[in-house]
């Protein structure tokens, strides 16, 4: 009994070693950019008439509503593959990404590439209004901060494939999402700019 109790008390103090809760730093800097991007997308959509948010520079480019509806959904299923698959898998620690977390905040954004969105991230109209998109949007954003603000999940353990990116860990996903809202504002802005884009 006396070996049973001793070898649990070495596994528990053994624990921290493997699973650790993300630094202060990281979790202000994590929090920092989600806010940051948050903001980015939902001033280039304010106020926004039908009209524009339609406006469709030719058939093959997004408008506006197409952009944000892709923001949004990345959101739920990029926030849903971090915490319902990639930490739902065992703990690697010995693991590496591939990249840095710079670089991820930085390649993302550049849109000197272009890449075809999954099936499931592309707009298909889903929500009834404006509105309702970016109250959703809204909504799920407020969710990925507060769960990286408080979680005790070892972000830095777990990791998962990018197709492009390759190996990234969890936290660095979280970064992703936000870097990709980022990416896809430019893109909206990049409509905005367009000489056709309506007046009004």
């Amino acid at each position: 009994m006396k070996t049973l109790i001793s070898v649990l008390t070495l596994a528990a103090a053994a624990a921290p070693l493997f699973a650790a809760p993300l630094t202060q730093a990281e979790r202000d800097r994590a929090v920092s950019e989600l806010e940051a991007s948050r903001k980015q997308f939902l001033d280039s959509v304010a106020g926004l008439s039908p009209a524009q948010w339609n406006f469709k520079p030719d058939e093959k480019t997004w408008s506006v509503a197409e952009c944000a509806e892709h923001i949004a959904v990345s959101e739920d299923v990029i926030f849903g593959m971090i915490t319902q698959k990639i930490m739902q898998a065992p703990a690697t620690p010995d693991q590496k990404s591939a990249v840095t977390d710079e670089f991820i905040l930085t390649a993302v954004v550049n849109r000197t590439q272009k890449f075809q969105a999954p099936e499931i991230l592309r707009p298909t109209h889903r929500f009834a209004t404006p509105q309702e998109m970016l109250d959703h949007f809204k909504q799920s954003r407020e969710h990925t901060i507060a769960y990286i603000r408080n979680t005790q999940d070892d972000l830095r353990g777990h990791f998962g494939d990018h197709p492009v990116l390759k190996t990234l860990d969890a936290y660095q996903w979280v970064l992703l999402l936000s870097a990709h809202s980022q990416r896809h504002t430019a893109q909206l802005n990049e409509v905005k700019a367009n000489p056709n884009f309506p007046k009004e």
